[in-house]
This record gives C-alpha cells, structure tokens and sequence, in this order.
C-alpha cells in the first residue's frame, strides 16, 4: 500500500516529536529490496508547532518599521530550527545546518527591506511564511537519511503550481500531477522516502505562494491524488474526529468512521482536526482519508471513505463556529424583485468576504459571515438598496449526519433538545445531511452539551 503522510506542527514540534516520526514511517519503509519496493511513504510536513504564527508577528514588526523587534524574533526562531537539527542528525548535520542557516539568512535580508519600506505585500508574506515549511521539511528530510531510510527532500515549490492569488492560492491541479509524476513519482518509485513541505507552492513563473492557514493537509491530499495512492494519513495530536470539541464539551467520543460530505460538512463548520480543502483531492480519486494520532500510532484514528457508515444511527458529529456575525438584510420593496438576491450577494463578492449560512423570509435574507474586516463597507453596500442591521457575537452549531436524509426523528430530536435554547436562525440545507443552528456566543456550551448528551449520551 502507498500511503502520503501528512505531520502537523505538533508532530515535528521538537526533537522528541521528530522521533515519533521518524518511528512512524519507519512501519511504511521497506527494509529491504525485495516486493514492497516503491511502496516507501510519501511524506508531507507542516512548520514546527507555533513558527507560522510567529512569521506572521515577523511580517507585522515590519509593516510598523520595527527592524530590531523583527530580528530579535528572527534569530530566536533561527536558533530554535538550529537546536531540533543539531538534535535530530549526526552524519547529515553539517550540510543541514548550512540549508537552515541559508535559508534564514535569506529570510532575514528580505524582513530587513520590508521593515525598511515598512510595506509587507501579499506575495512578501508568503516568502516569508513559506520559510518554515522549507526549513521542517529539510530536517525530517535529514533526520530520515540519519537513521538509515532512503529519503530525499523535494522542494514542494517545484511540485505545487498555483494560480497568483498570495495567502490563498488555488491549486493548478493538471500542471501540478504533471510535475508530481516528474519530480516525486521517479524518487519514490526508487524506494525513496519524499519529504515535501507542505501549505507552500509556486505561480507557473516560480512565485512562492501559500495555501493559507491550514493548507498543509491540502497539500497532502493534492499530492497523493496526483500519485494515485492507496491512502492519505493526517498525523495530528487528537486520536482522530470526536463527536464535539473538546474545549466545549468534556467527553466527546471518536468517530471511527464517516463520510467525505460529512467530513467537508465538519471541517468548514469549525471542526479543527481537517482543513476544510484537504478532501477534496480525495473525493475526486475517491481515496481514503485517515486521521491519526502521532503521540498514539496504535490508535486506528478516524477513517474518512466516499460511503461513510451506512448503518450509521443519530447524528455522527457536532462542530461549532465561534464569533460570527449576522447580517439581516430586508426591503419590503425589492425582496421579491428579479435581480435582488444577485444585487445582495454581488456585495460579498466585491468585498470578497464568504457566507456561511444563509436564511430567508417574506421581507428579510439573513447571512453569517466569520470574516468582518470589510463588514463596514458591506454594511454600507447593502444600505443601497435595503435595510440592514447586525449582530456580532453570534455562533453557528452544525449537527452532521447522513442518517438525517432518512430519518426526519432526528431533526426534531435535536431541535427538541435546544428547548428554551433562543436560537437565531435553524436551517436545513438541501443535501439533509446537517443541521445548522445560530444562536448567541454566550449559549454555545448549553447547547452543544445538550445536543451531545441527546445524541452521544453525557459523560
């Protein structure tokens, strides 16, 4: 079987995270040069735990002109990379070190002339974030070749093509698999170990880009269905998708299995465990999506498949998405007039900001939106032409489950239980795979407790 493996920050956090790793794809590697050649692992590695975050204070220390406070920052993170490859290598830490050094100190005169011109543009910030991919990479890539695994590192800018949309990029998925099959299928067919960075890529020019916040799981999943292979591995610290956030309900349980739609379902709606993107690759190959736990490889983790559970009872899982927005738009006037709902949400287009949920009535359309940068100017738009108020500190529960499109009990058991709960919007979408409820930041706790208890029993 060929698997990709995608490590989050966490799994290649320090040194000690590293060696779980290294151990873990080590069970992948053939030992020998017999039948399973070929079927060494694909491996895909996010930044070290916390360094996007930090890359990203670099970029601000810049824009204000702050070139000490940015190179302070600089060299402790360089120090840091330093400390895991020294502790990670032996025989490859010489030609490791120099990478890392390298590439910091290519990094550094960049932040150098943004602090200056105290400008940071879309495309600078993606050098700059795309750094801590490119130096993790490098050292699992070495730490591997330490231990006696073929391995070889590939710069995923030379396998990822974009399009030029920086912090966000889309995937070029026909130039990428063609340069997948260049570039990775040789060296893995080879019996290599191929370590890519992931979340970073380049325009068909050789523009660094990003894939935002998240994009390494994407960048696995895009990479192993451009190979075609067996099974796509995310390596996290959590066993797999529980029933409900922990940090909102104490006892969630592990979902051993479900389906892509309702992975995406939970992914978008707040679930932290998956990028909302990375399935979609797979959906398209229809290739296996398996979450695990790098801390506890025993584990068998979460298994996404195209069929989930058919024999699946209730609801499969809850999400929630904190500090939303609603947006209530009403003209009593122009509701129902042809080309209103276009005028509506040709707003949203020009200020670039998505809507999550979406609700009407006879006089009024309702939105939610998570991104307010440019709510101001929308707010402003949409007064063109209708009435518009908002309120903020709202949240969204999504109850998912494919037993909700043959069972219409458990609508009403979930709305049952939110008894007394005030709820702002319920809405149904039309695939009845979930049930989306908005309601105020302060009832999240209440409510999803009520709902897990209903679904998953309490604690």
């Amino acid at each position: 079987m060929t698997v990709v493996m995608k490590f989050g920050g966490t799994s290649v956090a320090d040194p000690d995270a590293i060696d779980r790793l290294i151990a873990i794809v080590t069970r992948e590697t053939p030992r020998d040069r017999g039948p399973r050649i070929g079927n060494a692992p694909i491996v895909v590695v996010s930044a070290l735990a916390k360094v996007t975050d930090a890359l990203v204070a670099v970029c601000r220390y810049a824009e204000d002109g702050e070139v000490e406070i940015a190179a302070q920052a600089l060299r402790a993170l360089l120090d840091r990379h330093l400390t895991v490859a020294t502790a990670v290598t032996t025989d490859s830490r010489s030609s490791l070190v120099t990478s890392v050094r390298a590439e910091f100190d290519e990094l550094i005169s960049l932040v150098h002339a943004l602090a200056v011109l105290r400008e940071v543009s879309p495309r600078s910030q993606d050098a700059v974030l795309a750094v801590g991919e490119l130096v993790s990479s490098r050292i699992v890539a070495a730490a591997l070749v330490d231990r006696g695994i073929p391995s070889v590192w590939v710069d995923a800018r030379a396998v990822l093509v974009t399009d030029a949309e920086h912090t966000a990029a889309a995937p070029d998925m026909i130039a990428t698999c063609e340069r997948a099959r260049a570039r990775v299928a040789p060296e893995h067919a080879a019996g290599r170990v191929v370590v890519l960075g992931g979340f970073i890529g380049s325009t068909a020019s050789g523009v660094t880009t990003t894939l935002g916040r998240g994009g390494s799981d994407y960048s696995a999943a895009i990479v192993g269905a451009c190979l075609g292979v067996d099974e796509i591995q995310i390596w996290t610290d959590v066993n797999g998708m529980l029933t409900a956030d922990p940090r909102v309900v104490s006892h969630p349980r592990l979902v051993p299995r479900l389906s892509f739609a309702e992975a995406s379902e939970l992914a978008f709606f707040g679930a932290k465990v998956l990028h909302p993107s990375t399935i979609l690759p797979a959906v398209h190959k229809n290739i296996p999506v398996r979450i695990l736990n790098s801390r506890r490889p025993e584990n068998p983790g979460t298994l996404i498949t195209a069929e989930g559970r058919p024999d699946a009872a209730g609801l499969t899982a809850l999400a929630c998405k904190r500090d939303v927005t609603v947006v209530d738009i009403t003209s009593t006037r122009m509701l129902m007039a042809h080309g209103f709902l276009r005028r509506l949400f040709e707003v949203f287009e020009r200020f670039r900001t998505p809507v999550d949920v979406v609700t009407t009535s006879e006089v009024s359309v309702s939105v939610t939106v998570d991104d307010t940068r440019r709510l101001d100017d929308i707010l402003e738009g949409l007064r063109h032409f209708a009435e518009v108020s908002s309120e903020r500190e709202m949240a969204i529960i999504c109850a998912v489950g494919e037993n909700l499109r043959s069972d219409p009990a458990v609508f009403a058991r979930a709305v049952t239980a939110l008894d007394r709960v005030p709820l702002r919007l319920v809405s149904q979408a039309a695939s009845r795979r979930n049930i989306t409820f908005v309601l105020r930041d302060a009832d999240v706790s209440e409510a999803m407790m009520r709902l897990h208890d209903e679904f998953f029993g309490g604690d």
